[in-house]
């Protein structure tokens, strides 16, 4: 298994985490890995604005996987990524992201035990939630295996702010997946 650090994000990584984080979800590089969401939906999947907002909130990180630079001065190679925060007594995890030639690597879920860690451990609270698109099927299937249970709650998809993306489709929505730490 390749080496993984993790570390906090600044706001010196912004841009590469947008990089990043659109990789794995828009566009045909996304492809590359199963996370895609190119068939749904066009544009930003996440905004820097947006980002530099949740780095700068209490109670709010965006985790950073990374290969560790031989250099001790340098950051090493951005590999994943995941924000997590307090909201409402419970964790919450998303803006999860894997570079799409490494998916299926194992990086993603080392990078969800941190996630969970930190709310678990340093944070102290009880559960972990999340929002996914209802019919991504196999990546709630994915979050299923690592103990998330559907909800049954829905919000709605951000229509009409092209911050979070432009649909392809009008049915989109979210589903609350939660998990007991």
């Amino acid at each position: 298994m390749a080496p993984l650090r993790f570390r906090d994000a600044t706001p010196a990584d912004v841009d590469a985490l947008v990089t990043l984080v659109t990789s794995a979800y828009r566009g045909d590089a996304s492809r590359a890995g199963w996370t895609t969401e190119a068939d749904l939906l066009d544009g930003n999947r996440i905004d820097p604005e947006v980002l530099r907002q949740d780095l700068a909130r209490p109670r709010s990180r965006v985790l950073v996987g990374e290969r560790p630079s031989t250099d001790p001065e340098q950051a090493g190679e951005l590999l994943a990524c995941a924000h997590v925060a307090e909201e409402d007594g419970a964790g919450y995890f998303g803006m999860f992201s894997v570079r799409p030639d490494l998916q299926g690597s194992g990086i993603g879920k080392r990078l969800l035990d941190e996630a969970e860690r930190v709310v678990r451990d340093e944070w102290q609270l009880p559960t972990m939630q999340m929002t996914v698109i209802d019919i991504r099927d196999e990546l709630i299937a994915f979050y299923e295996r690592r103990g998330y249970v559907r909800t049954g709650i829905y919000k709605p998809f951000p229509h009409g702010d092209e911050r979070f993306g432009r649909p392809k489709r009008d049915d989109l929505r979210f589903e609350v997946l939660e998990k007991r730490l």
